[in-house]
C-alpha cells in the first residue's frame, strides 16, 4: 500500500499521558511537522523549546467552559475529515480556511483511573473526554488520509513510517492505526457506561457493552488450535490481571484460568485470621486447608488429593515464606500466587526456572460486588459477582442435634471453599481442612461417592488406618433433591452436614438426618457455579 503514502505536514497533540510525548513531538519537529497543540499538552511542548501552535489560534476561539470546549470546532474536525482528493472538500477547506491536519495524537482524560480511585461522583464526570473521542472517531473514518494514535506505544511505529517513506505513513499503519482508535473509544465508553449503571443501580441497561486492554497475546487457548489473548478490564481487583510475574514461563490460557479459580478461593480466608492454602486443578479446587502457618496449610491441603495436585496451581493468602516455597517445589506445580513473598522465597522458586511466581499485592474482596459474564451463542450473560459469605449467613440448626462448635467450625469452612467448586458440589472437611472433593457431577450422589473415593485413595497414600471422611463434615452447593445424596455423605462418614434446603423433599432429607443422628444446618443460599 505504498502508492497510497500521504505526508504528513501538520500533527494535533493533544494528551492526557505526557509518557514519550516531548521525544515523539522532537521527532515530528525533525520531519519538518507542524505541531498544533491544547492546553497542557501545547504548554509542555513549548518548555521543551519547541515551536508549537495553539489550537485556539487556530480555530479563532480560545479555550472556555473550563476546557471541555476547545476542539469541536469545524477548523479542527475539518481538517481532519476532509478527503484530500475531493474536489468539494478541498473547495470548502479554502474557503473556510481550514487547513488539513494528517497525524492526530489524543489519548483520552483517565475515567477509568480516576474511578479506580474511588473519587467522588462529580470528579469522575469532569474525567470523562468529550472533543477527544469525537477527533479520534473522525481521524479513524478518514484512515486513507489521516493517522490517528492513541497509544504512545505506537509513537516509534509512525516515526518508522516517516523516516522509511520520506515523511509519510502508510495506508496499512493508518488501518492499523484506525482500527486500534476505535477499539480505545469503545472501551472507553463501556467504561463510562458500566460506571453509571453501577452509580444509579441499573442492573439491565438496555445496552451493555465490555472493554479491555491487551495484556498478552497467548500461543493458544484451551486446545492449540484455538487462539487466545488476555485483556484488562478497567475492574482492578487484586488476581491474575494484576499479579507481578516475578518468574517462570509465560502463562498459557489455562494457567490464567485456573490460577484466577485458585486466587478467588483464596480470597474468602482473612489473611488476618488464619494461613490458607487452595490447590487447583482445571479450575477446581483439589484440595484447601487452613493453618497456623503456610507451610501447615499447604500440607493439609495436599493430603487432600496429591495425585491431582501434581501440575496444578499453588494459592497462598499471606506472604509466601521461605519454608512454605520449599515445601510447594519438591512436587511439579505450575503457579504459585500470593500477596506478596520474601526474598528468600523468591529465591527458591527461582531454582525451578518453569515455574511462575505471581505476586498480586492483596486479596480479592469476596463481598465485593462485581459483574460475571459468559458467551453463549449470538448473546452475553451477565450477571452480578456471587459475594455471599458464609459469615454473613443465618445458619439455620433444622436437626434434633445441633452440630458441636468443631463441626460448625468445619461446616462453615466447608461451604467456603464449595462456593468455588463445579457444581455439583460436595466437600468433605475435617479439622479445617478438605478430605475429598466431588466436583462437576451430574448428580449429586455420584458426587459424595466420588469424593469418599478419593479420601479412600488418600488415605491408601497417607498409609492412615481409614479415609479421613471418617468423622467428617459434608458442605453441598446446593440442596439434597432427595436423602439418597446425604445418605452416601454419611455412609463415607460424615457426621453433619450444611446445605442451602430449598428442596420440596426437605423433610423427607431432615428425617433421614435424624434418623442416623447426623446435624444439619440450613444456609439459605445456593452457590451454583458452572
Amino acid at each position: 500500500m505504498t502508492d497510497q503514502l500521504r505526508h504528513v505536514t501538520r500533527a494535533l497533540l493533544s494528551v492526557s499521558d505526557k509518557s514519550g510525548l516531548l521525544e515523539f513531538a522532537r521527532a515530528l519537529a525533525l520531519h519538518g511537522v507542524e505541531l498544533i497543540s491544547t492546553g497542557g499538552t501545547a504548554r509542555a511542548i513549548a518548555e521543551a523549546g519547541l515551536k508549537v501552535r495553539d489550537v485556539s489560534e487556530l480555530t479563532g476561539f480560545p479555550e472556555m467552559m473550563d476546557g471541555r470546549v476547545k476542539t469541536l470546532h469545524p477548523k479542527v474536525h475539518g481538517g481532519l475529515l476532509a478527503i484530500r482528493g475531493k474536489s468539494d472538500h478541498i473547495s470548502a477547506m479554502k474557503t473556510h480556511g481550514i487547513a488539513q491536519i494528517d497525524l492526530l495524537v489524543v489519548n483520552l482524560y483517565p475515567f477509568e483511573a480516576t474511578v479506580d480511585k474511588g473519587a467522588d461522583f462529580e470528579t469522575c464526570i469532569e474525567n470523562i473526554d468529550i472533543g477527544g473521542p469525537a477527533m479520534i472517531r473522525a481521524a479513524a473514518k478518514n484512515h486513507h488520509d489521516v493517522a490517528v494514535v492513541v497509544d504512545a506505544g505506537d509513537y516509534q511505529t509512525v516515526l518508522d513510517d516517516l523516516k522509511n517513506y520520506q515523511g509519510s505513513t502508510t495506508l496499512y499503519l493508518r488501518r492499523r492505526l484506525a482500527a486500534k482508535a476505535y477499539a480505545r473509544t469503545a472501551a472507553y465508553d463501556a467504561a463510562i457506561s458500566n460506571w453509571f449503571a453501577r452509580e444509579l443501580a441499573i442492573e439491565t441497561p438496555e445496552f451493555r457493552a465490555f472493554g479491555g486492554r491487551l495484556i498478552q497475546s497467548l500461543r493458544y487457548g484451551e486446545n492449540p488450535h484455538q487462539t487466545a489473548a488476555f485483556y484488562r478490564t478497567p475492574e482492578r481487583r487484586p488476581g491474575v490481571s494484576t499479579a507481578l510475574q516475578i518468574q517462570g514461563k509465560e502463562l498459557s490460557y489455562n494457567n490464567i484460568n485456573d490460577t484466577d479459580a485458585a486466587y478467588e478461593c483464596i480470597g474468602e480466608f482473612d489473611a488476618d485470621r488464619t494461613a490458607a492454602c487452595v490447590i487447583v486443578k482445571h479450575a477446581n479446587p483439589c484440595g484447601v486447608a487452613e493453618g497456623a502457618d503456610l507451610l501447615s496449610a499447604y500440607r493439609k491441603a495436599l493430603a487432600c488429593d496429591s495425585t491431582s495436585a501434581f501440575g496444578g496451581i499453588v494459592a497462598l493468602n499471606r506472604t509466601l515464606d521461605a519454608q512454605a516455597a520449599r515445601a510447594i517445589t519438591e512436587i511439579f506445580t505450575e503457579v504459585i500466587i500470593a500477596p506478596d513473598a520474601t526474598q528468600e522465597a523468591i529465591a527458591i522458586v527461582a531454582a525451578k526456572k518453569n515455574l511462575r511466581l505471581l505476586l498480586a499485592g492483596g486479596l480479592p474482596d469476596p463481598r465485593a460486588p462485581g459483574l460475571t459474564t459468559k458467551t453463549v451463542a449470538g448473546g452475553l450473560l451477565v450477571q452480578s459477582r456471587d459475594n455471599a459469605v458464609v459469615d454473613d449467613m443465618v445458619l439455620k440448626v433444622v436437626t434434633k442435634r445441633a452440630p458441636s462448635d468443631a463441626e460448625m467450625r468445619d461446616l462453615k469452612f466447608a461451604f467456603r471453599v464449595a462456593k468455588h467448586v463445579k457444581s455439583n458440589t460436595i466437600i468433605y472437611a475435617k479439622d479445617l481442612a478438605t478430605v475429598g472433593i466431588g466436583a462437576g457431577q451430574m448428580s449429586r450422589v455420584d458426587s459424595a461417592r466420588i469424593a469418599a473415593r478419593k479420601a479412600e485413595d488418600a488415605a491408601r497414600e497417607l498409609k492412615l488406618p481409614a479415609p479421613l471422611t471418617k468423622g467428617s463434615v459434608v458442605a453441598s452447593d446446593a440442596f439434597f433433591p432427595f436423602a439418597d445424596g446425604m445418605l452416601a455423605c454419611i455412609e463415607a462418614g460424615a457426621t453433619a452436614v450444611i446445605q442451602p434446603g430449598g428442596s420440596v423433599r426437605d423433610n423427607e432429607v431432615i428425617e433421614a438426618a435424624d434418623a442416623h443422628g447426623i446435624a444439619m444446618v440450613f444456609t439459605g443460599v445456593r452457590h451454583f457455579r458452572h
